[in-house]
Order: structure tokens, then C-alpha cells, then sequence
């Protein structure tokens, strides 16, 4: 088999559709091209590798894949490594507050255990995380989920946070049941994307219980729900972290009864020692800082197959 025509194929499979692969591909080549070197591809092998609308690999592509995508996807730490001769940089992916307020203390231990570690960073929305997983552009998220953690990977579960609704302490409140005791709140809420996990806990929250609440205010971050609460702009769907509730102006409303929300590091493939350390030292973090929280589950692989 042509080997350029394999190389292709990795990114075509990677990245689910000839169309997503030519913007992925580090050099310049058409969509035309693609395509047609896929047909070459498929008279090499004399089978069909993919459906091309809707994007679905067939048995014979999803084998194929299998035995690609360990070489091509490592290219890049081969090329550092016979570079420099240091190992590549772990790359991870999590919110801001996590690589700003939690990362460095569990990075401190880390170095005890690999003094030369170089780490890639990058924050963003649950939702943009498991889109740079899935593409190869980071080695690990830390991530809360609403259910089931990206297909084809492996997850270990770090935390189970309670939602918590906050409320300007000048309000007459004390519950948050009372504040959709006739199921249309009238207040504002204050809340993350719609579909970031905590958003999704909530509102499937409120579907059980028949409420109807939309969103006056999309907020980009818990920190500035906390905030625009304080300043009484309505009330906030938030996690009780000391970090987001923690304000002299806000009320913290307990949502006993509504879903935790699931806080997990999710990888592809085996771990490395740099990331079975590094997951090591999370898990012994969260269960210092939030023994009631923290998860003992062991590592488990997830389900489901290449996009």
C-alpha cells in the first residue's frame, strides 16, 4: 500500500470526513486530491474503508485505523525525541480555575517524581476540550461530564461535585425550591452554556421536577457568575467550590436533590509514565482537599467508535 495514501487515510479517519482532514493536514493539499487518493486506497486494499455522507468507517476502515493510528499519531514526540533527546511536553486541557488554582500545587509534587517535566497548557470550555481530545491536540482533559465520557477513551473519575444555586444575600430566600414553587421562576438565572455540564445537570434537573427556567444571562466562566450575583444581577447555577460561591454579597441555595456533577481525567491509550504519575498526584490532591468528594474508581476504558 501506498504509504501516502495511509497517511491520508489517518487524518480522513481521525478526523471524521475528508473535509474536516484537509484543514488538519500540515501541508497544503485540495479536497479533490483527498478524495481521489482514498479511491486509490480503497482499489489498494479492494475493500470500501469509509461511508462518506453521513462521515461513518466501515469494519474494514475501522481495522485499518487501528493499525495506523499508533505510528502516525506519534510522529510528532519521535520527532522531539530524536531532536532533543528529552520527552515530549504533556499536553493538558482543563478550565482556567483548574490550571490556575489547582494545577501548579499537584505540578509541585509531580517534579519531585520527574524533575524535567514540560507541560502544554490550554483552557476552555467543557465542550472545546473534548473536540481537542478527539483531534489529537492535547494528551489529557480534566473536564466535569453530564453522563458518559467521550467514546474511545480512558477516564478516571477525580471528583462528584454538588450543584448549588447562589442568590444575592439581599434576596428573601432560604431555599431554592421556593423559588420555583409555581414552576416559572420570575427571577433572572445567571448559568454557563447551555451545553456545559453544569448547565445540562441543571436544567435536567428542573425537566424532573417540571420547571421551566431559561437563561437570562449566559455567563463564560463560574467566576463571573459568582460576581454578577454579588452585584444582583440574578441567581447562579455554580459548584460547590470554595473558589465560585465564597463572596460576603451571595447566598449559597443547597440542590440536595438535583445530580452531582461529575469531575474526570480522560486520556486515549495507555498512560505514559509522565501521565500515570501526574494522574497520581490529582487523585491524591482532590482526596486531601475534598475527602468527601473524591472518587477511589480505578481507571476504566470507555466505549464506542472512531470518529
Amino acid at each position: 500500500m501506498n504509504v501516502h495514501h495511509l497517511e491520508l487515510f489517518y487524518y480522513v479517519a481521525k478526523h471524521g470526513g475528508i473535509s474536516a482532514a484537509v484543514r488538519h493536514i500540515p501541508y497544503g493539499i485540495q479536497q479533490p486530491a483527498v478524495s481521489g487518493q482514498m479511491g486509490k486506497l480503497e482499489e489498494e486494499v479492494g475493500a470500501k474503508l469509509f461511508e462518506r455522507s453521513p462521515f461513518k468507517l466501515t469494519p474494514a476502515g475501522v481495522r485499518l485505523f487501528a493499525h495506523v493510528e499508533p505510528f502516525f499519531s506519534n510522529l510528532d514526540a519521535v520527532k522531539q525525541r530524536l531532536g532533543s533527546g528529552d520527552p515530549p511536553p504533556l499536553r493538558v486541557g482543563a478550565s482556567e480555575v483548574v490550571l490556575r488554582t489547582h494545577l501548579p500545587a499537584v505540578l509541585e509534587r509531580l517534579r519531585h517524581r520527574h524533575p524535567h517535566v514540560r507541560l502544554k497548557l490550554r483552557s476552555g470550555f467543557d465542550t472545546e476540550l473534548a473536540d481537542w481530545l478527539r483531534d489529537g491536540d492535547v494528551d489529557l482533559i480534566v473536564t466535569p461530564v453530564p453522563g458518559r465520557p467521550p467514546p474511545r477513551t480512558r477516564h478516571q473519575r477525580l471528583l462528584r461535585l454538588p450543584l448549588v444555586l447562589l442568590v444575592p444575600k439581599k434576596w428573601k430566600i432560604v431555599s431554592a425550591a421556593s423559588l420555583w414553587a409555581n414552576r416559572r421562576p420570575e427571577a433572572p438565572l445567571i448559568s454557563l452554556p447551555e451545553r456545559e455540564s453544569t448547565s445540562v445537570v441543571f436544567q435536567r434537573g428542573l425537566r424532573k421536577r417540571r420547571v421551566t427556567w431559561p437563561v437570562t444571562i449566559e455567563a463564560s466562566s463560574l467566576e463571573l457568575i459568582m460576581q454578577y450575583v454579588a452585584d444582583g444581577r440574578g441567581a447562579g447555577v455554580s459548584l460547590m467550590l470554595p473558589e465560585f460561591v465564597h463572596n460576603p454579597r451571595v447566598r449559597v441555595l443547597p440542590l440536595d436533590d438535583f445530580d452531582s456533577v461529575e469531575v474526570v481525567a480522560v486520556w486515549h491509550g495507555d498512560e505514559s509514565p509522565l501521565l500515570r504519575a501526574l494522574l497520581e498526584e490529582g487523585r491524591r490532591y482532590t482526596k486531601e482537599h475534598w475527602p468527601e468528594w473524591a472518587s477511589d474508581a480505578p481507571a476504566v476504558s470507555g466505549a464506542g467508535s472512531p470518529r
